[in-house]
């Protein structure tokens, strides 16, 4: 897939305001500073379409980028930074829970996972309870530059492996570098299928 446009249409912290359109939505979350930004400036190949932030935690809204003018990357809060007061916390987990389970238009969530980190349990906890409310995700381990390629593979490896003690099948997973650019293509063509699947099934 060519992106040939990608568009920053609306912020907001309500899911009620988001975009009024029946176009697919692939969301994208993770952990304060897990690469967010930089990985939807890689896909879109946009140097500064989503703002990256040496602050962790400085998104706290949902953020909707049109692309090609057919589907939208939603770029939605970090979730688990200590730093936070308990009523911004709370308030954060309202939103991301209110998009993720009543916009119709979600068709997949995206979890970034940073791959040199061993599972954590902010992460297991929310995809457990993705899957408990079916929410279709996939997961995409950041920073994998940062891995050489051995120790990669053996990072995600043992991931998989902790992930395979609650989960009878694991959900589709992309391997991604924003400084190198790898898991670009897989990601795009990955929700191209899904965006062409949906537009047969209409017609």
């Amino acid at each position: 897939m060519v992106i040939k446009t990608a568009e920053f249409e609306i912020s907001n912290s309500d899911v009620l305001k988001c975009p009024d359109t029946t176009l697919p939505e692939y969301a994208f979350i993770g952990r304060s500073n897990v690469g967010k930004s930089s990985l939807i400036n890689m896909l879109t190949a946009r140097k500064a379409l989503a703002k990256t932030s040496q602050t962790p935690g400085k998104t706290l809204l949902i953020n909707h980028f049109k692309i090609n003018g057919q589907w939208y990357i939603v770029d939605l809060p970090g979730y688990g930074y200590a730093k936070r007061s308990k009523d911004s916390r709370d308030a954060l987990e309202r939103i991301i829970k209110n998009y993720i389970l009543k916009r119709e238009q979600m068709t997949n969530l995206f979890v970034l996972i940073d791959s040199r980190l061993k599972p954590q349990k902010i992460d297991m906890e929310f995809m457990q309870w993705l899957g408990e409310n079916g929410v279709p995700f996939s997961i995409v381990f950041t920073k994998l530059d940062k891995l050489g390629r051995i120790a990669g593979l053996t990072a995600i490896e043992s991931y998989k492996k902790e992930l395979m003690k609650t989960w009878e099948e694991l959900p589709p997973i992309f391997l991604t570098s924003s400084e190198d650019g790898r898991g670009r293509d897989e990601l795009l063509n990955y929700i191209d299928h899904i965006n062409s699947q949906l537009s047969s099934s209409q017609h």
